[in-house]
C-alpha cells in the first residue's frame, strides 16, 4: 500500500475528518481556561491546551477503535473503520494513540508540576472510556469527565490549584455530556442491543428523549450556578438562554427518534458549547456595558 493510503487511513483512524469530537471536548477547556483566568488567559497555554486537546482526542479514537474493533463490525455505522474492516491491524491503532499521547505530553511539559500530574489520569481516562460500554449502564457519565478532565488541568495551569468550583463545572459537562452522548448512542441503538453494549439510549429506554432534555437543563443550570457564585454578568446569561434554546430545538430532531436526527442532533451541540463560550468571552471582554 502506497504511503498516502496508510495516511488516509490513519487519518479515518484519529477522525481528522470529523472534527465534532474534538469540538466537544475543546469547548468546556476553553470556558475553564477563561473562567480560572478571569477573561485573560495567556495565550500560550490556550494554544497548549488547544493542540493538546486535538492530539488527545485523536489518541482516544485509535483507542476507542482498538478496544472495539470486535463490535464495529457489527454495528451499521462504524463497521468501515479501518481496525474492523481490517485495514489497519490493532497494533498499528495503538501504536498511533502512543505516539500523539507522547506529543501532547511534550506540550504538558511546558505547564506547572500539578498540570503534568493530572495529565496521567487525564490519559488513564482517555485510554479507559471505551472499555465501560462493557460494564457501565452509563458509559456517557464515564465519558463526561474524560472529555471535561481539561477543566481542572485549565484551573491547575492558570492558578496551581484546582479549587471546589472546577468540579462544579465538571459536573455540568458531565451533565451534558450524557445528554449529547445519549443523542448518538441513539444511533446505534439497536446494534448495540445485539452485541451487548450498554449505553444510557437503552438505559432510559422510551424515556431517552425526555432525558436528553432533562440532562441539557441540568447542564444549563449547573453552569448558571457556578456564574452566579463568580459573579458574572448578563452577556455570561444571555449565552445560556441562547445555548437553551438551541439545545431545545434538539427535540425537535430526536422526537422521531430517527438515525438521522439523532445525528444531526449530536453534531448540533458543537453550537450549544460554542455559544456558551462566546457568552462567556463577551461577558469577561464587555464589562458593565448594561
Amino acid at each position: 500500500m502506497r504511503i498516502l493510503d496508510r495516511l488516509s487511513l490513519y487519518a479515518r483512524l484519529v477522525r481528522i475528518d470529523k472534527p465534532i469530537g474534538i469540538l466537544l471536548l475543546l469547548w468546556p477547556t476553553l470556558w475553564a481556561l477563561w473562567l480560572s483566568s478571569d477573561g485573560d488567559p495567556v495565550w500560550t497555554t490556550v494554544w497548549i491546551f488547544v493542540i493538546g486537546t486535538l492530539l488527545m482526542r485523536s489518541a482516544g479514537c485509535a483507542i476507542n477503535d482498538y478496544a472495539d474493533r470486535e463490535f464495529d463490525a457489527h454495528v451499521e455505522r462504524t463497521h468501515n473503520r479501518p481496525v474492523a474492516a481490517g485495514l489497519i491491524k490493532p497494533w498499528e491503532a495503538l501504536a498511533v494513540a502512543g505516539i500523539l499521547a507522547a506529543l501532547a505530553f511534550l506540550l504538558v511539559l511546558q505547564l506547572n508540576a500539578l498540570t503534568i500530574a493530572l495529565s496521567f489520569v487525564a490519559l488513564f481516562l482517555a485510554a479507559s472510556y471505551p472499555f465501560t460500554k462493557r460494564f457501565l449502564a452509563v458509559p456517557q457519565a464515564y465519558l463526561g469527565v474524560a472529555f471535561g478532565f481539561g477543566i481542572p488541568m485549565a484551573y491547575a495551569a492558570n492558578t496551581g490549584h484546582v479549587p471546589w468550583i472546577a468540579a462544579v463545572v465538571l459536573l455540568a459537562n458531565i451533565f451534558w455530556a450524557i445528554a449529547y452522548d445519549t443523542e448518538y448512542a441513539m444511533v446505534d441503538r439497536d446494534d448495540d442491543r445485539k452485541i451487548g453494549i450498554r449505553t444510557s439510549a437503552i438505559l432510559f429506554g422510551r424515556f431517552d428523549v425526555v432525558m436528553v432534555m432533562v440532562f441539557h437543563a441540568l447542564f444549563l443550570l449547573t453552569l448558571a450556578a457556578a456564574g452566579w457564585y463568580l459573579s458574572l454578568g448578563r452577556f455570561f446569561y444571555a449565552g445560556l438562554l441562547l445555548a437553551a434554546l438551541l439545545a431545545g430545538w434538539q427535540y425537535r430532531m430526536i422526537s422521531k427518534r430517527t438515525r438521522a436526527g439523532c445525528f444531526r442532533a449530536f453534531n448540533h451541540n458543537n453550537w450549544v458549547g460554542g455559544t456558551v463560550f462566546v457568552g462567556l468571552v463577551a461577558d469577561y471582554s464587555v464589562p458593565g456595558f448594561f
